[in-house]
């Protein structure tokens, strides 16, 4: 991971960049991500996401994108240049009509499908980092 240690070694935030095209949505997500611990970066279209990264990617710790969305390109496209140019980064993929398969991505992604509860999708946070991190 790309976090800085503390004085004990261990992470201290883990940033996770968050794109979601909904408002009230992309409010809630980032909300319970950081009541969680974690620093989020919120971007309201895949290609704020794309300008972020290329400045910030070193720093980010997962990507958890919604697939369908406006701009020059959507959460698959992200996903796939994300893992093209930033392999170290995980991909948190959501969606209420596609799966990472349906939509063209080409690296290994977690999926969560919309409507998500809660605790599902923090759970899947915790693991898509954790099980990276391993790998």
């Amino acid at each position: 991971m790309n976090s800085m240690p503390n004085g004990n070694g261990q992470a201290t935030t883990r940033l996770i960049l968050v794109v979601e095209d909904d408002p009230t949505i992309l409010e809630f997500l980032c909300e319970i991500l950081e009541e969680e611990g974690f620093v989020v970066e919120p971007q309201k279209n895949a290609d704020d996401a794309l300008e972020f990264l290329e400045k910030s990617a070193h720093f980010v710790d997962l990507l958890l994108t919604d697939i369908t969305m406006p701009g020059k390109i959507d959460g698959a496209d992200l996903a796939n240049l994300t893992g093209d140019r930033w392999p170290q980064i995980p991909l948190l993929i959501m969606s209420g009509f596609e799966t990472p398969e349906s939509a063209g991505i080409k690296h290994h992604a977690s999926f969560i499908a919309k409507p998500w509860a809660l605790g599902q999708m923090l759970d899947l946070v915790e693991s898509t980092v954790k099980n990276h991190a391993i790998h």
